[in-house]
């Protein structure tokens, strides 16, 4: 009993959605970039576990092409994983040369493991020297707003990713909440009502309700 204590109290922490996330100062393929560079607008830091492998090259080429659709949420894209830069210069290089796709956006040389370690990316039972696919969205604010973790075997999708940049942005703009696989243009949730009043009220005040605790509306 007492080495399942230490195990668990010796794992490092894993960062927490809605807490500040955690800062970094790390050289990456455009120079130097800490957390604090992003403020003011959302960030997209995600994982990868090597340089040079095929599921790793897919996700990479698909981050590129919707390099713009990302930019155009005022959202920035940053890359990782535990090899050197001039691994990453050359694999970046590698892929425009085979794959005719340029790269356009900074990836962390995270040999040291700080990073990586610091947002929770190190999984042993995965492996003790390569970062999982972990995708953490943070807001302008500098704040974690949602974490996806995926195996090394299967690749992650972009398009989820941009789906549910695109679903926090909207909760954030018009103070709701978002159905399953909500797309923009499609109905958003009304927070549910807190009091009783309230609830006697809610299907009176011009919402889509099937009850008093599940309205829509569209936005």
């Amino acid at each position: 009993m007492n080495a399942n204590v230490t195990e668990i109290q010796t794992r490092p922490s894993m960062p927490r959605i809605n807490d500040p996330a955690p800062a970094f100062n790390a050289p990456t393929t455009h120079g130097p970039r800490s957390l604090e560079d992003y403020k003011g607008k959302w960030l997209v830091l995600f994982s990868h576990p090597a340089d040079f492998t095929p599921v790793c090259t897919t996700e990479f080429i698909a981050f590129a092409k919707r390099h713009e659709e990302f930019a155009a949420l005022g959202v920035e894209l940053l890359g990782l994983s535990i090899d050197s830069s001039y691994s990453h210069i050359a694999w970046t290089r590698n892929i425009k040369e085979k794959f005719g796709v340029d790269i356009p956006f900074p990836i962390i040389a995270d040999l040291s493991m700080t990073v990586a370690s610091a947002y929770g990316m190190i999984h042993p039972g995965a492996s003790d020297t390569a970062a999982v696919r972990a995708t953490f969205l943070i807001d302008d604010k500098g704040v974690l707003r949602a974490m996806v973790y995926y195996p090394m075997t299967n690749g992650r999708s972009i398009d989820e990713i941009l789906r549910l940049v695109t679903a926090l942005k909207t909760s954030e703009a018009h103070g709701v909440a978002t159905p399953e696989g909500w797309q923009p243009g499609d109905k958003v949730i009304v927070p549910p009502p807190a009091t009783t009043e309230a609830a006697a009220a809610r299907v009176e005040e011009g919402y889509e309700c099937t009850d008093w605790y599940f309205c829509k509306k569209a936005i």
